[in-house]
């Protein structure tokens, strides 16, 4: 089983529209509704993939029913979500359908009170006995410590369970010092942590800031990965145009799924950028097109340079 964390769940409605245009109204073509934030999103993507999946976070209020209900029709995923007095949040993308661009709109999440995290502390604690592997994702809802995810990956790490970190921030910052086994920030992300924009630079200054392996999303580019045995980079095709919300979570579930299966890393990473490609061109946020994604399965680049990180 492998555990998903999101501390931030929210209930992802996409709207698609056939043009955006600023201080306009606009007639929505279609809506959709998902069990969302970043954990989840990897979980779904996890299960499509066949593995099991367990997610834990919190969840509250008449969103946060939504939530679960959606989730409780997801072959594969359990739900062991912890609830909280509060309202989870909602995210709204607005899909451009003339410019083929995506306008995001993320609301904070409720507020965590004390007794609230203590009882995810336990929960991600009693889950770990049994999980393969463990993906801490997404931002920080109010009222949880900045240094949260460093607690759950010095947790993971004493019960010997690989983790993998993907956030931003002092979230980021702070769980990178307790050595977690992979990091995948984005290019954004990156800047912000090691104050530098050239990736190569940036991904090395991470691993000296304890990180084990370090995978870095730069868009249409692809992945650059600075690992134990050495430095990769993967690229799909071509670039495409489409909805990229998830994109970076179907990333997370490729490294993963292949980390369960014992792939190497260059079959790891073909399997992350045909995934996230794949769903760029999904209709649906944090979905993926299982047509393009074993299309694009022989056709990622990956090519593992010269000097060893």
């Amino acid at each position: 089983m492998i555990l998903t964390v999101t501390l931030n769940t929210a209930l992802d409605i996409t709207y698609r529209v056939p043009a955006l245009t600023p201080h306009a109204s606009h007639r929505v073509s279609e809506v959709t509704e998902r069990p969302g934030g970043k954990g989840l999103n990897v979980a779904r993507v996890l299960a499509a993939l066949g593995h099991r999946a367990t997610v834990t976070g919190f969840a509250g209020g008449a969103t946060g029913r939504a939530v679960r209900e959606r989730l409780a029709g997801t072959a594969g995923v359990l739900d062991e979500l912890v609830p909280v007095a509060g309202t989870t949040r909602r995210t709204i993308a607005v899909v451009d359908g003339r410019a083929g661009a995506t306008t995001q709109l993320n609301e904070p999440g409720p507020a965590v009170s004390p007794a609230e995290w203590s009882a995810l502390q336990a929960t991600y604690e009693r889950l770990l006995a049994s999980a393969s592997a463990v993906a801490l994702c997404g931002s920080l809802p109010p009222g949880v410590p900045v240094g949260a995810y460093a607690g759950l990956v010095r947790a993971a790490r004493a019960a010997g369970v690989p983790v993998l970190l993907d956030t931003g921030g002092a979230p980021l910052r702070r769980g990178v010092a307790a050595r977690p086994d992979i990091v995948k920030p984005n290019a954004e992300e990156l800047a912000e942590l090691t104050g530098s924009h050239e990736p190569l630079r940036a991904t090395r200054d991470v691993r000296r800031r304890g990180a084990r392996t370090v995978v870095a999303s730069l868009g249409g580019r692809g992945l650059l990965a600075l690992t134990d045995e050495g430095r990769w980079r993967a690229a799909p095709p071509a670039p495409v145009r489409g909805n990229p919300t998830g994109a970076g979570d179907s990333v997370c579930a490729g490294l993963l799924s292949g980390l369960a299966e014992g792939l190497s890393w260059p079959d790891r990473l073909t399997r992350a950028v045909a995934l996230s490609t794949a769903t760029v061109l999904s209709p649906t946020a944090g979905d993926f097109d299982r047509r393009a994604y074993e299309e694009l399965l022989p056709r990622v680049s990956v090519t593992r340079e010269a000097d060893a990180a």
